[in-house]
């Protein structure tokens, strides 16, 4: 597998840095067992894998121009950094007492890869202690702060430190 990707990258004018084909088919690795358990593609041929899960993905690259992308959509996508948990999936935590397989498996898996972990659009108390409890690497969302115009952005940012200490458990000024 790792010569079909190799010879896919030189096909679309692509370097591969050091370690980054054993980390593709390592991806591969992980969507054909995770598809095992939650049925995440149609397409679980091998040979077919390298082409239309990595190769399709892979092929902007060359005209993008940008530090950070996120593909974003229905197939296994693009392998980047950082995954980002849409605000959809967060939604689905009512109270922190859910059995949510899904997320359990896109934070394993994202970890499995060495990506960091950031859940968008956390709302309450429950939904973080949820993440954190899943180990989600960082929150984002109104629990901590709406947008803020430049002005009010440090105040903003003090009340998301206390909002993240009273969720760790700390002891947070005026709480007791």
């Amino acid at each position: 597998m790792q010569e079909a990707i190799a010879r896919g990258l030189a096909a679309l004018g692509l370097e591969a840095p050091e370690g980054a084909i054993e980390r593709l088919e390592r991806y591969l690795g992980l969507i054909r067992r995770w598809n095992e358990v939650y049925n995440l593609t149609a397409i679980t041929d091998p040979a077919e894998m390298v082409p239309k899960h990595l190769l399709d993905s892979l092929a902007p690259l060359p005209h993008i121009e940008a530090a950070r992308l996120a593909d974003i959509g229905a197939g296994a996508g693009l392998p980047v950094d950082t995954l980002k948990i849409d605000q959809s999936f967060v939604s689905m935590i009512n109270n922190g007492n859910e059995q949510l397989p899904i997320l359990n498996a896109m934070i394993g898996m994202a970890h499995g890869l060495g990506l960091t972990v950031t859940a968008e659009g956390v709302e309450t108390a429950a939904q973080a202690r949820y993440l954190m409890s899943l180990h989600c690497d960082s929150l984002q969302g109104f629990l901590f702060s709406g947008p803020q115009p430049e002005a009010t952005l440090q105040p903003a940012l003090d009340r998301a430190a206390l909002a993240i200490a009273a969720l760790r458990g700390d002891r947070v000024p005026g709480n007791r």
